[in-house]
């Protein structure tokens, strides 16, 4: 009776070091670029981590790089679903996805439109044999959030505040950045209540089982006694 008890807290607590330190990555529209950040729940953030996009059929799109805060910006080419994936070790793989949807929205926003009309009103300056400008990690489709354009859900209180007429193009991409730096401590703290439950939630698991095993044991003794 002994062996089954151990055995089977033995099954119960051998996944709780996995869940001692979730992974938290999202990815969210900024302008014309995907902003987002991989780290873990207990705050601690992925600093200088590689992160891989790709399509949905595995193809890949091109790689950026966390900054000290964990952060990166990506900017999309193509109107396709993008898949980040960041091997952090330890067994720590972060994967998320920015739906079609979003990125098509990201690529026919305005900010998306004037930084194309920007590239194209500078090419012509650049001599024939002039390489494009590579940042973070080789990818030439990022630069750093606070070069970020604005942009906010729509329909949101914040969309109205940036939409406001008589902000200029500055005052809107730091509002926007504001904004970003005020949500990002909520949702770590949100990750890391859900932590926090689903441990509790394993614990309780555990004494359910042991009461169980308990009520087991009184029977058996009870049955002896009689016997």
């Amino acid at each position: 009776m002994i062996r089954p008890i151990f055995l089977t807290l033995a099954l119960v607590l051998a996944p709780m070091p996995a869940l001692a330190h979730k992974v938290i990555a999202a990815a969210y529209p900024s302008g014309a670029l995907i902003e987002g950040e991989v780290g873990f729940s207990n705050g601690d953030m992925a600093v200088d981590a590689p992160v891989g996009v790709f399509d949905p059929e595995g193809n890949r799109l091109g790689e950026t790089m966390t900054d000290a805060d964990g952060l990166f910006t990506f900017r999309p080419t193509r109107a396709v679903a993008h898949v980040f994936r960041a091997d952090l070790g330890a067994g720590h793989v972060a994967e998320f996805t920015m739906s079609a949807e979003e990125v098509a929205a990201i690529l026919d926003s305005p900010a998306a439109r004037a930084a194309a009309e920007a590239a194209a009103e500078t090419a012509p300056e650049a001599g024939a044999g002039d390489a494009a400008p590579v940042s973070d990690g080789g990818n030439p489709s990022t630069f750093p959030l606070e070069a970020a354009p604005a942009r906010a859900p729509a329909g949101s209180s914040a969309a109205a505040l940036i939409a406001a007429p008589g902000l200029s193009e500055a005052d809107k991409a730091e509002i926007a950045k504001m904004l970003r730096d005020e949500l990002r401590p909520l949702r770590r703290e949100i990750a890391a209540y859900r932590e926090k439950n689903d441990l509790q939630s394993i614990l309780g698991g555990i004494g359910y089982i042991m009461g169980i095993f308990g009520l087991g044991f009184y029977v058996a003794a009870r049955r002896r006694m009689k016997g």
